[in-house]
């Protein structure tokens, strides 16, 4: 069972809503631990102190912030947590947009509201009017120490935070050089449009994530069994191949766009084909027709 990370009530309007946050990512990596190659021992990080050199335990940490060469003010993780109750206790919704509105860039990580004790019917009154509305309500919420913009949008039974980037944390396209819309100069012509569009058409299916998952993680996993099994506990070095500068190739975007419409219309007509018992069903129902 998840944990909880969060505990406090969504603000909205002058309604309270008694919520609990849970982290809606689960993580499925491969967990490497650092070793020294020379004798497989474990290379550990150690808290020390700069001074008298010795190893600090967990429960002698706080956190400092330096306003002075050398010189802090210390603050307890409870002190960090009181020093705004109504900010560390609230998601306050500030206003509502168009969800198509808000750039995909902005998007960080998704956190899942479950409505607390006594606050099913307002959860489910926020749920409601926000999915009606088609809208998300951005917010503004704390989370270890650090306040966050968020999204809360309604997906299904369930109300979902998304936390958003600061504007100041993206970068501005104008640093970058992107080709022009203009396309006499990239030489793209309306008719190679047509034809990527109609592979796109061709390509396109319904929205399915249980049909992707880590294939290198797949691959990793197999080298990993392979070498437990043949007892080659040991990294190898591996020559990298020789990398060899590729002549530029001029493409001829066309026919490579032809021939690749063809091979997606050959996929969807094999897909719709009726299956040979289908065929042979039809086919009885069609004799008993003319029969009668």
């Amino acid at each position: 069972m998840a944990r909880p990370v969060w505990k406090g009530h969504v603000s909205f309007g002058l309604v309270n809503i008694p919520v609990v946050l849970y982290t809606a990512e689960k993580r499925a990596d491969l967990s490497f631990r650092l070793i020294d190659s020379q004798n497989s021992a474990r290379v550990r990080y150690e808290r020390v102190n700069e001074e008298t050199g010795e190893e600090v335990p967990w429960d002698r940490i706080v956190k400092g912030y330096e306003y002075d060469d050398h010189n802090y003010v210390l603050l307890s993780e409870d002190e960090l947590e009181h020093a705004s109750v109504e900010m560390t206790r609230t998601i306050e919704i500030q206003q509502f947009v168009d969800i198509e509105n808000i750039d995909v860039r902005y998007f960080d990580r998704p956190y899942l509201l479950v409505p607390d004790k006594h606050g099913q019917k307002g959860y489910v009154l926020l749920r409601e009017a926000i999915a009606s509305s088609g809208k998300a309500g951005i917010a503004t919420v704390v989370i270890r120490a650090r306040q966050y913009l968020a999204a809360l949008m309604s997906m299904g039974d369930a109300l979902v935070l998304e936390l958003l980037r600061y504007s100041q944390e993206l970068r501005d396209l104008d640093e970058f050089a992107f080709p022009t819309s203009d396309l006499r100069s990239t030489k793209v012509s309306k008719k190679e449009i047509g034809l990527a569009t109609k592979l796109i058409d061709g390509m396109t299916a319904k929205w399915d994530a249980s049909k992707y998952h880590d294939e290198y993680r797949d691959v990793l996993m197999k080298l990993i069994e392979k070498k437990v099994k043949t007892g080659q506990t040991e990294a190898i070095d591996v020559e990298p191949d020789e990398e060899v500068e590729d002549e530029p190739k001029t493409i001829d975007f066309m026919e490579v766009l032809k021939q690749s419409v063809a091979h997606s219309s050959k996929g969807r007509s094999k897909k719709n084909r009726p299956t040979k018992k289908k065929t042979a069903a039809r086919r009885r129902k069609t004799s008993k027709r003319r029969a009668g």
